[in-house]
């Protein structure tokens, strides 16, 4: 696939380096030649210099046989413009990456398709919904939804008191049978590696393990793992940033309780003009005097979105030693993900990740709907559409050639999620819900073509 991004900030090296490590034709431009140089010598992408809106520098990167035209620089007015460039030269499929949530809100109000753009990504919004999703699961590490929740994805790490660990899969199964659930990744404590789970895999003290369910599993998963849904209402948010501010905005419109600490004053008071129902506090949130006079412990969540990694980790850190429930960080280093589970923080997100999961369904083979990446994993979780034509239509589970890499997680059929087990007869306009590893997703993705 011939791909070229428009950016090479955060956003567009992390992409850039994600699909260079598939072997597609990338082409990276950016006018900042110092950013062009770390990528040029770390990946092997092909760079131009220059300004992304240049109609010769869109010439000289080929773009009338390009397959998609990602905009990522920091500047929204750059990136819609770029790929209304784009496609009108040629470009098969453009995104813009966007930071005006209104553009989401009314997208096809406003028509962006007519003018050129096929998809609008914000990062920020997505972490904003990321943040919003974790406390609604608030005893699990990391959770995703299909289909507005016909089947969802949750992460958790295995305690003493869950009721399968020492058993294998196919022994938790027999004892209950009835579960509407499917382990589908491992992570053996201490370690990096990555397991698919099979039926003589074996539940480990301390696992970090994720589950495919149905709405109605999760309840069920509290009680098997021993987790307790804590009842979110009261929430501070350090930092006003564009995810503070939204997750703000929304959390207050859903009737929660929010503490917003910013330390700069005239952003602050912006804020406060902004968002009326949110107590807007000036001050630095690193000052744990601070944090206890505005009653820390009294919060059920504390969610850290500054841009300083290091400040967010650690007055998370702060905010769990005053038992506070839920923490969630916002992290720009991937390399932060390994320590979350060690040192004690509930969940870390990231911006880069975030948006890259959202890209990356536009460069799957196959018909797929929805993916994202398993936090602190090497797994993707894909979910494809059944064609008639596909090698899996017309098939039980059984009897398809699958990789052992890879696993079914469930199936959404007229709107209801499955869990799906060997038996299972796969229909055309089924939504199959597959994690795999990355030796795995060729083959997987030609068992949905």
């Amino acid at each position: 696939m011939k791909i070229i991004i428009a950016g090479a900030g955060e956003v567009g090296f992390h992409l850039a380096k994600l699909l260079s490590y598939e072997s597609q034709d990338i082409t990276l431009i950016d006018n900042n030649r110092d950013n062009l140089v770390y990528a040029d010598t770390h990946l092997d992408i092909r760079t131009i210099k220059g300004d992304a809106t240049s109609i010769s520098i869109l010439k000289e990167a080929n773009v009338k046989h390009v397959d998609l035209v990602i905009g990522v620089t920091s500047s929204e007015s750059t990136n819609i413009t770029v790929c209304v460039l784009a496609k009108q030269l040629g470009a098969k499929r453009t995104i813009a990456r966007i930071s005006n949530t209104e553009f989401l809100e009314n997208k096809e109000e406003l028509g962006f398709v007519k003018f050129g753009i096929d998809e609008l990504i914000s990062p920020e919004a997505l972490a904003a919904a990321e943040i919003a999703l974790l406390l609604n699961q608030s005893a699990f590490s990391d959770s995703y939804e299909f289909e507005n929740g016909a089947l969802i994805m949750i992460g958790l790490d295995l305690s003493r008191t869950a009721m399968f660990v020492g058993k294998t899969v196919k022994e938790a199964a027999a004892i209950f049978p009835k579960l509407n659930f499917v382990p589908i990744a491992i992570q053996r404590f201490g370690t990096q590696y990555t397991l698919i789970p099979r039926g003589d895999t074996q539940f480990k003290e301390g696992d970090q393990v994720y589950f495919v369910t149905t709405r109605d599993g999760v309840e069920v998963l509290y009680k098997l793992t021993g987790k307790v849904k804590h009842s979110i209402k009261n929430i501070m948010i350090l930092g006003g940033s564009k995810i503070g501010r939204k997750t703000a905005r929304d959390l207050s419109r859903n009737n929660f309780n929010v503490k917003l600490i910013e330390s700069d004053r005239e952003k602050a008071f912006d804020l406060a003009d902004e968002l009326p129902q949110v107590l807007v506090i000036n001050s630095d949130g690193r000052n744990v005097e601070l944090l206890e006079e505005e009653n820390i412990h009294d919060m059920d969540a504390f969610i850290a979105v500054t841009g300083n990694s290091e400040t967010n980790i650690m007055t998370c850190l702060v905010a769990k030693s005053k038992s506070v429930k839920k923490t969630i960080a916002l992290v720009e280093n991937m390399d932060y993900f390994q320590l979350s589970h060690s040192i004690g923080i509930d969940t870390l997100i990231n911006k880069k990740l975030l948006a890259a999961n959202n890209i990356f369904r536009y460069i799957r083979k196959g018909e797929v709907v929805a993916m994202t990446k398993l936090n602190n994993m090497n797994a993707e979780l894909l979910e494809f559409i059944v064609k008639a034509s596909s090698q899996v239509c017309d098939k039980k589970i059984k009897d398809i050639d699958f990789p052992r890499s890879a696993i079914i997680g469930g199936i959404i059929r007229n709107g209801e999620g499955l869990i799906a087990l060997g038996d299972f007869y796969i229909k055309a306009g089924d939504r199959i819900v597959v994690c795999c590893l990355p030796r795995s997703i060729n083959k997987v993705e030609k068992l949905f073509l």
